[in-house]
């Protein structure tokens, strides 16, 4: 999805399957483009709305809404035939030429290096939301965090004992082999919050909620601030074990019984 200060871009296609939209420039200093990514296909909306925006309005100052970075998984190849897509992609974004690029809850510290005039967001803001939603009572509940990077980048936001995941993945296909809990596991009964940034099939909390509910958990929440439409095609949604899903609309479209839309984007 991709709005041009607030209006949405309609997008049709010629007979040759070539894009087509309009959308009238306003003429003012500030504009702001929201991407919501939903298909690499709208990088081409995106080139061509930027390029019409300054052939309209030259003298405008263009800022890009980008709560979810597209290709933030590839933040790094381990082998010559692995193309580091995420490079390429900052590269196309820089090409632009936007005054600001504003983000929210960035996959690594790789991305926010790689795109220029970046801007990232709080999102801490959407986990107390959460917290308070689910009544967490951090006396007695304890936060999860599924792996090292994941416990690194949220303990000096929350401050807040926690338990962590060490996972073993099969680089190539991403499958998880194995998961274990570390740190001082409470006396069982207790709640737990799962925290992480992106979810995909759901694979890594599905078995991070097994091994939390054979360890004493009562109740296991999720939060993760981008979550991918891909999740229907995993067991996260049918297994039984996580009480209640929350994320923002950053990329999410679609409607499920377990999972709790925080709008903040579209």
């Amino acid at each position: 999805m991709l709005k041009l200060s607030g209006k949405t871009i309609d997008t049709m296609y010629f007979p040759d399957g070539t894009l087509s939209f309009r959308i009238d420039v306003p003429d003012t200093k500030e504009l702001v483009v929201t991407w919501c990514f939903d298909s690499n296909e709208e990088m081409t909306t995106l080139f061509y709305l930027v390029n019409h925006i300054r052939a309209k309005n030259p003298k405008a100052d263009i800022s890009l809404l980008m709560p979810y970075i597209p290709n933030a998984r590839m933040d790094r190849v381990k082998n010559p035939d692995e193309v580091f897509t995420l490079r390429f992609f900052a590269g196309f974004i820089n090409s632009l030429g936007f005054t600001e690029v504003m983000v929210c809850d960035p996959h690594s510290d790789v991305s926010a290096a790689l795109i220029d005039n970046i801007k990232i967001l709080p999102h801490m803001p959407f986990i107390e939301k959460v917290m308070d939603e689910t009544g967490f009572d951090p006396e007695n509940d304890i936060v999860f965090y599924p792996d090292a990077g994941c416990a690194k980048k949220y303990e000096s936001l929350l401050k807040l004992p926690y338990l962590k995941g060490e996972k073993k993945r099969d680089w190539r296909t991403g499958i998880i082999q194995e998961l274990e809990l570390h740190g001082s596991i409470p006396s069982s009964p207790f709640r737990v919050l799962i925290i992480d940034d992106i979810c995909s099939k759901g694979g890594t909390f599905y078995h991070s909620a097994k091994k939390l509910l054979e360890a004493g958990a009562s109740e296991i929440f999720l939060y993760v601030t981008h979550c991918e439409k891909t999740i229907f095609e995993g067991e996260l949604l049918k297994c039984g074990i996580i009480r209640k899903i929350y994320t923002t609309d950053s990329v999410f479209t679609g409607e499920d019984p377990l999972i709790t839309i925080i709008n903040r984007f579209r």
